[in-house]
């Protein structure tokens, strides 16, 4: 008896918690990149920043995309993927007004010049649209002619959440070229970590397709990874690795 009467409690309290999850899942992605938007911001540079953390997440996030047109997962899922990639694009279009604001005399490089030496360091952000356009376009189409494959669509979420996974990667590398982590924001590392925790449980728990849990906990992996570089070198400092002279010396990795 006691208990149907705390039924009228219950349910509406997991409804509020059910509802919370999607709430985080959904914004909880873009929270780590506020700190280090406004760090770039304040600082008007950009130097510490991997824009290539965008441009992973913003093909893992479309392949995501095209990945639930062959098989539906929750709706959370689709709308953090369409928040992460309007967030992406706030993110390069600050680091690529501030970089080119800093370099003077630089020859101004674009998409259309299709020079791989210079993929990803272009002078303007319309060529960052025009990129993902691009890939949007192709990978939309191929996928439109595949939904019928259960091997490619299978794969092709694999292929969304691995690379999503690799996240930390093109930060953990620029941090061992610079043998230091100035200029990244430790928060959004920790905020990274306890995100892809917090998701890697909301994975689990809500039965996704096998791929998201797997790659979920690789990304925790990666995060642990960056954080002890900044263990490492805050109590060891390390020399600079020495650089030859070039242009492309610039390029944001």
């Amino acid at each position: 008896m006691e208990a149907d009467g705390l039924e009228w409690l219950v349910v509406p309290v997991h409804q509020l918690v059910s509802w919370g999850a999607a709430g985080a899942m959904v914004f909880g992605g873009v929270v780590p990149y506020i700190p280090q938007y406004r760090d770039i911001k304040r600082t008007q540079n950009a130097e510490g920043f991997s824009t290539y953390v965008c441009l992973v997440l913003l093909v893992a996030n479309i392949l995501r995309i095209l990945f639930w047109c062959g098989r539906h997962f929750e709706s959370p899922l689709l709308w953090q993927s369409i928040i992460m990639i309007i967030t992406m694009l706030l993110m390069l279009k600050l680091c690529t007004e501030v970089r080119v604001s800093n370099e003077l005399n630089v020859k101004r490089r674009s998409f259309s010049d299709f020079d791989l030496n210079y993929f990803w360091h272009w002078s303007k952000f319309t060529d960052y649209v025009q990129c993902v356009l691009t890939f949007t376009g192709v990978t939309g189409y191929i996928t439109y002619l595949s939904l019928d494959s259960f091997l490619f669509v299978e794969t092709l979420g694999f292929l969304a959440v691995f690379t999503e996974a690799m996240l930390g990667v093109p930060q953990l590398y620029r941090n061992y070229q610079n043998r230091s982590t100035d200029g990244m924001s430790v928060k959004m590392v920790l905020m990274w970590t306890s995100g892809d925790t917090f998701k890697t449980v909301y994975f689990i728990l809500n039965q996704a397709p096998f791929q998201f849990s797997i790659c979920g906990l690789l990304q925790v992996f990666v995060d642990m990874a960056i954080l002890l570089q900044v263990y490492f070198y805050s109590y060891y400092p390390q020399k600079p690795a020495s650089h030859t002279a070039h242009p492309a010396s610039t390029k944001a990795l």
